[in-house]
């Protein structure tokens, strides 16, 4: 999908608002028109026909009127461009972050969470112009001076013929300025996204960066991607003065040949055509509505701009857009089915073939078959495909050619990662992550089993202490002990943990190898990648990953 074919599908979604705002921005165009005319007739009438002050009342009032409905007008047509634009903008932010969802954390691996974020933000920001000016003022471009042009040959058809001749040259020069502005505008974007993920992780890494110490070269990375943000940004500023200088050039040089042909007309220095004719009410018209007709289309290139920018993003937008999501139907059995035998729950893998981008093949899983209350422990080197099989299991990866069969009446998957994901938020919140139902008899059940409540003294608020980015730091074994209190709150019968002792002390180690028995004595199915020989003694099975290949371990490790 092109770029204007994806702004094209977001326009038709508020063409209403969009309707609105440019028939504001006309009518303020009749009230130009209106207010010319009137302003021409009470000078001719008080100079020329030598009207007294008490006969013009009337007509005065009615300029005020126009005059004071002006602003009315451009604040209505603002307003719903405003609202066109907020809406478009929720609506694309809202299915961008359902289909990052999608995506999963495999299907946007070669984009930085701060690209990403740069998509969901500043990206979606830079169409506020597009649809709240650019798309309105097209429709007032084009009525307007067309209504001003039949109006001013309404007095003087050579006058009218200046502006008519002139006007073309705008939209010509704005056209071929726009078509560098476009290309500018999309390195700009892209300079900006990669920016922010690089800011984004030496952020997260500061502690790691200190420690090493090399602050100092992050810095400098950081001043080279803001310099060259800038120098982009500075190349997109020059287009814009650029056509903005040309388009104020060959509007003015019109409008000063047409304040020449009425001086002349009214002296009588021109005798042609309808110039005899010329009185001071046609030639002040005409001269005030000179301006006016090229109003709009100065407006237009302004906003052109705003296109540009538009433009630039909607390629990138749509390009995250085209990106095809990675979650894949499981197969699963009919839960009537399931329910009347209990025993044929469990999970079964048969000839799973997996990729990676990149990569091409990682693993090749002959078969796999586990039951509620296995406790399943995958071993490997690093790089050896124990991450890539945990995100097939759960769903977050396509495989190439084979089988995962899931056998549960409930297919919610449970996920334990390292490090533990920790919201800014309070810790019964983090821990309610594993099921947004949970009681708070559940919620204190759960601490307890995972051992969040031994540390819960030494908290200000206990369980409703913020934790996270912007709250309360907790160590990495606190941390993960929330995690496993989230999976002792959560329904989902198969629960998948990558590397849950990792950099653990043996306190909290222990804890959590007596929390993934307690998940196996439920009924629940335990998978666990792990480098860690501690989990080989409560595993029922062990698989060791090696040459892209698995193999179930029955001896003695």
């Amino acid at each position: 999908m092109t770029p204007q074919q994806w702004l094209a599908r977001q326009r038709l979604e508020v063409a209403g608002r969009l309707r609105l705002a440019a028939w504001f921005g006309v009518a303020e165009g009749f009230a130009i028109i209106a207010q010319a005319g009137l302003i021409a007739w009470l000078v001719h009438q008080t100079i020329i026909a030598d009207q007294p002050i008490s006969a013009l009342i009337l007509p005065v009032a009615s300029l005020i009127g126009v005059i004071s409905l002006r602003p009315v007008l451009q604040m209505l047509r603002a307003n719903a461009g405003i609202a066109a634009a907020a809406e478009v903008q929720s609506r694309v932010r809202e299915r961008l972050i359902r289909h990052a969802e999608a995506l999963g954390p495999t299907g946007a691996e070669d984009l930085s969470q701060g690209e990403i974020s740069s998509q969901l933000t500043d990206q979606v920001n830079a169409l506020e112009g597009y649809f709240a000016r650019y798309l309105p003022q097209m429709t007032i471009a084009v009525i307007v001076p067309l209504s001003i042009a039949a109006a001013a040959f309404t007095q003087d058809w050579i006058a009218a013929s200046f502006l008519l001749i002139a006007a073309p040259l705008i939209p010509l020069f704005m056209a071929l300025v726009g078509m560098g502005a476009e290309r500018l505008n999309r390195d700009q974007m892209l300079a900006l996204g990669r920016l922010s993920g690089q800011f984004l992780d030496r952020v997260r890494g500061m502690t790691t960066l200190r420690l090493f110490g090399r602050t100092s070269e992050a810095t400098q990375g950081i001043t080279a991607g803001s310099e060259e943000y800038r120098l982009r940004s500075m190349r997109v500023l020059r287009v814009a003065f650029l056509s903005s200088a040309v388009l104020e050039f060959f509007a003015s040089v019109a409008i000063a040949v047409v304040a020449i042909y009425i001086g002349f007309g009214l002296l009588g220095y021109i005798e042609y055509g309808p110039s005899p004719a010329l009185t001071l009410f046609s030639g002040l018209f005409v001269l005030l509505l000179a301006p006016e007709f090229f109003q709009p289309l100065r407006t237009l290139a302004q906003h052109y701009h705003d296109r540009a920018t538009a433009l630039g993003a909607a390629e990138l937008l749509a390009d995250f857009e085209s990106r095809p999501a990675t979650h894949w139907p499981v197969h699963t059995d009919n839960a009537a089915e399931t329910r009347s035998a209990r025993t044929s729950e469990g999970l079964t893998v048969n000839d799973l073939h997996l990729q990676r981008p990149g990569r091409g093949e990682v693993l090749h899983i002959p078969t796999l078959q586990a039951q509620p209350g296995d406790i399943v422990w995958l071993e490997g080197p690093s790089g050896s495909g124990k991450t890539t099989f945990l995100l097939a299991l759960a769903g977050l990866l396509a495989p190439a050619s084979g089988q995962i069969h899931r056998h549960f009446v409930d297919q919610r998957i449970g996920w334990l990662g390292a490090p533990a994901f920790i919201a800014s938020a309070s810790l019964r919140e983090n821990i309610r992550l594993g099921n947004p139902h949970a009681s708070t008899e559940q919620i204190h059940a759960a601490s307890e089993r995972a051992g969040v409540s031994a540390f819960l003294p030494a908290l200000p608020q206990g369980l409703d202490t913020v934790v996270g980015e912007r709250g309360v730091g907790l160590s990495g074994g606190q941390a993960q002990r929330v995690a496993l209190a989230r999976a002792f709150v959560s329904p989902a019968p198969c629960i998948i943990l990558d590397e849950p002792t990792a950099a653990l002390d043996v306190d909290t180690e222990a804890y959590v190898l007596n929390s993934l028995q307690a998940l196996a004595n439920e009924g629940r199915l335990v998978i666990v990648a792990s480098h860690d020989q501690a989990l080989a003694g409560i595993a029922t099975q062990r698989h060791r990953i090696q040459a892209g290949g698995l193999a179930r371990v029955t001896a003695e490790i």
